[in-house]
């Protein structure tokens, strides 16, 4: 059974920063991909950083790119962090991260596998 779960997603102030965690277990090989997505109310839900498991190709939404790293632990259990730094109120939204064997690009369409989101405020 594939297991995703995000962690680290709270209320900071505006020009902080933030660090989500994400683990997946129970995919067939260990090669797969992973990426971060938000999503606010009303809207469709965003890809805003996404790698392959090597890192070889990663991807940023030009609303984080500067701001956010992704980056990936594949000796401990493959966890994914998003570092995210200058938060703005823009930034306020459930935050889910995803896994994929293949996970091309960094749409939600790539992706088959989800946690069930962390949710980050950021205040004035």
């Amino acid at each position: 059974q594939v297991q995703v779960v995000e962690s680290g997603g709270g209320l900071v102030q505006a020009g902080g920063s933030l660090t989500l965690s994400c683990t997946a277990s129970g995919l067939r090989y260990d090669d797969f991909a992973m990426g971060w997505f938000r999503q606010v109310p009303g809207k469709e839900r965003e890809g805003i950083a996404c790698r392959s498991y090597s890192g070889g190709s990663i991807y940023y939404s030009d609303s984080v790119k500067g701001r956010f790293n992704i980056s990936r632990d594949n000796v401990k259990n493959n966890i994914l962090y998003l570092q995210m730094s200058n938060l703005n109120r823009e930034d306020t939204a459930m935050y889910y991260c995803a896994a994929d064997d293949v996970g091309l690009g960094c749409g939600e369409a790539s992706y088959e596998y989800w946690g069930q989101g962390t949710q980050v405020t950021v205040s004035p």
